[in-house]
């Protein structure tokens, strides 16, 4: 077990959840080295956490899967067990003022609601935030900093007979804390079918027991941490992004009813059919040995992997996960209009997605797909972003995308300063300038804002990037 706080960094009796909310986290955001730990100590423990337990990731055929199959009509593949996740097929077909497409693509058909949860507390006056040291099979450096709690139902219920998930009943027992935030987001709505998780935000009543695989950490500690590459995972990204935040002073070029108008209008301008069709001889796609790609060798692979790690609740598994093929770009453009900032946000369809379509950053594809474009069909904003100049980039890291499910799939997270001349206040149709708070305010409702718009959002919560 780890050593205990110090007498002055012991908890304050009896938490509160008021509404000073945001200004707390704020005054969390401004503390970057904490009261409990110093943030270089942070790298120190993940690589004692790496030599504590066994971590280990082969590529494996699909034959070699325990427990998974594809079955023998539909080709979907799936477990024995009939949990966890499936792999299927999908006919989308989209329809936007008059212009019609079609695709096929496998998918990850989850259906059950998981919990990703962080744990808040205030030693000396200051909240901090329990963060995990986790493993996942699909981070290429495997061991990242993660919610409190990162679990979906068939974890915590034991679906896989393996040991419980530390602190979950935090967030399944109303008895043991106060909800500072609890809200359905969306997962990736390229690979996951209406996928959802609870993105919960906690403050504990009492005493909280210690683990050797988690630390507490303030908002500014993490943002610090955000500055380095694959260091801070995707669920802890969504989650913290949904944290209370204050909105400064001054007028957003659109007002909040004028973008919830807009959002509603893109909602209802898109008609996408997503349909779940057999995996088998889905047209585009070619299936081995060990991968399932598109014929083109574009967009993303379907692989199996056998996976040995010490620190999760079971220490060895198989499993199949999505490989995207190369390395994305995400960025919000971002200006300063009336002297407040705002960030270009684009309404993006994608095939996954609840509700059709979700706000995401200005630019958020892979650029290996589009390079065979001609300079007229390519993406809005993309160049744009991959020939800034270095002196515009306001914030750059590279991040995982969730590793659970997905093997080796990394972005390059930016936000860019830009002028009138490379994008106008005027936007393209799809597009709406908005302010940060307007932004984080939609976060308190389900579904408004992608997980990769998130990811970005997270930075301004935890002071990682001030615009």
């Amino acid at each position: 077990m780890s050593a205990p706080a110090p007498a002055s960094a012991r908890p304050v009796p009896g938490p509160r959840f008021d509404a000073d909310a945001a200004e707390r986290f704020a005054r969390s955001a401004a503390v970057r080295q904490g009261v409990v730990r110093h943030t270089d100590e942070v790298h120190g423990w993940l690589e004692e956490r790496r030599r504590a337990h066994r971590f280990r990731v082969e590529r494996i055929p699909f034959a070699g899967l325990d427990g998974w199959s594809f079955d023998p009509g539909s080709g979907n593949l799936g477990h024995r067990s009939g949990k966890f996740f499936t792999v299927e097929g999908l006919r989308v077909t989209t329809s936007t003022d008059g212009r019609d497409r079609q695709w096929h693509q496998p998918i990850i058909r989850q259906p059950e609601v998981g919990i990703l949860g962080i744990l808040v507390k205030e030693f000396d006056g200051v909240p901090h935030f329990l963060m995990q040291a986790k493993m996942e099979p699909g981070n290429r450096n495997l061991l990242q900093l993660s919610p409190t709690v990162q679990a979906t139902r068939s974890n915590y219920t034991k679906a896989h007979r393996g040991a419980d998930v530390r602190y979950v009943e935090y967030f399944t027992d109303p008895r043991r804390g106060r909800v500072l935030a609890d809200v359905l987001q969306s997962e990736h709505g390229s690979w996951f079918l209406r996928k959802s998780n609870r993105n919960m935000l906690v403050e504990a009543v009492g005493e909280v027991p210690e683990h050797d695989d988690f630390r507490w950490l303030t908002l500014g500690q993490i943002g610090e941490l955000l500055h380095r590459d694959n260091l801070v995972n995707m669920d802890a990204r969504t989650v913290l992004a949904c944290a209370p935040h204050a909105d400064p002073d001054g007028l957003a070029l659109h007002r909040d009813t004028e973008l919830r108008s807009w959002f509603t209008a893109e909602r209802s301008r898109h008609d996408v059919a997503a349909d779940r069709v057999p995996l088998a001889d889905l047209p585009g796609w070619k299936r081995t040995e060990h991968s399932i790609d598109h014929e083109e060798g574009r967009w993303f692979g379907v692989v199996a992997v056998a996976v040995q790690a010490g620190s999760r609740e079971v220490s060895g598994w198989t499993q199949p996960l999505f490989e995207p093929v190369g390395t994305g770009v995400t960025a919000f453009l971002t200006r300063r209009i009336g002297g407040v900032a705002h960030l270009l946000v684009h309404a993006r369809v994608e095939a996954g997605f609840t509700e059709t379509v979700e706000l995401g950053p200005t630019v958020q594809y892979t650029p290996a797909n589009y390079a065979h474009l001609p300079d007229a069909e390519r993406p809005p904003f993309l160049d744009l972003v991959l020939g800034a100049d270095p002196a515009r980039i306001r914030y750059e890291a590279l991040h995982s995308e969730e590793g659970g499910r997905f093997l080796n799939a990394e972005s390059r997270y930016l936000f860019l300063d830009v002028d009138e001349d490379q994008a106008p206040l005027q936007a393209p149709p799809g597009y709406l300038w908005a302010t940060p708070g307007q932004l984080t305010a939609l976060l308190r409702h389900n579904h408004y804002l992608n997980v990769q718009a998130r990811t970005l959002l997270s930075c301004l919560t935890t002071g990682a990037v001030r615009l």
